[in-house]
Formats: structure tokens, sequence, C-alpha cells
């Protein structure tokens, strides 16, 4: 089922999807890879704010080309989710709405999703290009110092992904395996 949210998501969005639902979502999101989310951790630890309101945020995993003429963003595709899996649960468990990526979870996400009502997307790896044309800003906020992997924020519209991971706990990536496996 396609469906039109707007980011930053509500508990109430991320209850009502369903893994496997297709969804374009509109409205601001955060750019974080590897480097950013050890930065954030970092910060957490200080005891300090992170760079952004966390609470009901969505990170897109992505670390972005440089962006030709007349646009604001080169080729936006996702990066590896699991690489930030280390960092996920302390930030769903603090508000975080929901994650855009590509590949499995650990277990640990999986858990701190349902516990936390969250949601996570896949974009379309391999897209990057195509996927940039609906980003309509992007603004460095953090870390400039890290270069592609500094936090941007996003201004996006009728940016494509699908549910993996719902709130609930069901993973497109094992519904989907075993769906093929009974053909």
């Amino acid at each position: 089922m396609d469906r039109y949210l707007k980011a930053p998501i509500t508990k109430d969005d991320a209850a009502g999807l369903l893994a496997g639902d297709y969804v374009y979502l509109t409205g601001t999101i955060y750019t974080a890879r590897d480097a950013a989310h050890k930065r954030m951790q970092e910060t957490l630890d200080r005891g300090q704010e992170l760079p952004f309101e966390i609470s009901g945020s969505m990170i897109y995993y992505m670390g972005p080309s440089p962006a030709r003429e007349g646009r604001p963003i080169g080729s936006a595709g996702p990066t590896t989710a699991s690489r930030m899996d280390r960092y996920t649960p302390q930030l769903l468990d603090m508000g975080l709405g929901g994650m855009i990526g590509k590949g499995k979870r650990s277990k640990e996400v999986v858990d701190a999703i349902v516990r936390n009502g969250s949601v996570y997307f896949a974009a379309v790896g391999g897209a990057g290009a195509l996927l940039s044309k609906r980003i309509l800003s992007s603004e460095v906020i953090a870390y400039d110092d890290l270069g592609t992997e500094a936090i941007r924020r996003l201004e996006i519209e009728d940016f494509p992904v699908i549910v993996v991971i719902d709130s609930k706990g069901n993973n497109l990536y094992e519904t989907a395996i075993k769906e093929y496996r009974e053909e």
C-alpha cells in the first residue's frame, strides 16, 4: 500500500505502517553516518545536547556526493545501516522516530524499534541520483569537519522508501525470504 507521510514522523504514523508498505516522505530529515554517530555518542557521553531535536526525527544513513551546479545535493543513495547498529538503540530510546538505510539490522535494533514504536525504512541502493531529485535543500548543521559524513538537514518531497521493519517488529527481509521459499 502506498502511504504519504510528513517527517518528522509521529508514533501514530509509525504504528499505522506495515512491513512492505511503500511510503513517500515529505518534510525534514537528517543525514548521519558512522563518524557522525560516533561524534553524537561522544556528545551524549559528555552530557551535552545533540545538534538536532531527536524526538520524532528521521535519520537517513547517507553521505552525498558533491552537488552539481544548480542542485542542492549530489547523488544521495543509502549506506549500509548495520554500521550504525551499536549507536541506534540509545537514539531510539531517546525518541528517534525512524531511520532510512539499506540492509539488515541487529536484534538489539529491532528490539529497540518495537520498544519505542519506531520504524526502519529502506531506500533503493544504487538509485542515489534519482533519490537526490526528491531533495529540495541540504544544509550542514553539525560536524562540518567530517565532510560528507557531516550531519545535514534535508528538506525532502515525496522521497520514496519501503517499510522494512515496522513498529511491531515485522521484518520484510525475513518475510520476503519465507514467501519466496514457499513458492
